[in-house]
């Protein structure tokens, strides 16, 4: 997948989880081991979200990519996430937003809520 496409991509979730009442707080946070797509708060929650976008099911749904292996490194990267903000952590959930085009080619977002447990 091209990096323009997963940017398209971050940028339909973003749009889709503002309209869907969540509040982005920051979107592509680095770390040496890694990055987290989006941070937004849900309500008194803190949300980790991974953003996969795909162009077709040929490998399986864009969930299925975000693997176990792929949730310790989110786990993790959370973690440290939370420990910048030095203050007693909120609550905190990992959804996974799936990105596909649609018939008509445009982009249609699935959220995940709680995709998975840290």
């Amino acid at each position: 997948m091209s990096r323009r496409v997963g940017e398209a991509g971050e940028q339909a979730a973003a749009e889709f989880l503002t309209a869907s009442g969540y509040r982005i707080i920051a979107r592509n946070v680095r770390f040496r081991s890694g990055e987290i797509d989006l941070i937004a708060q849900d309500g008194g929650v803190l949300v980790f979200v991974e953003v996969k976008t795909r162009r077709g099911r040929r490998y399986g749904t864009p969930g299925e990519a975000v693997t176990a292996a792929k949730q310790r490194r989110l786990a993790r990267l959370a973690s440290l996430y939370l420990a910048r903000l030095g203050s007693e952590p909120p609550p905190c959930r990992f959804d996974v937003v799936e990105v596909e085009p649609g018939p008509d080619g445009r982009l249609r977002c699935r959220l995940i809520q709680n995709a998975f447990h840290a």
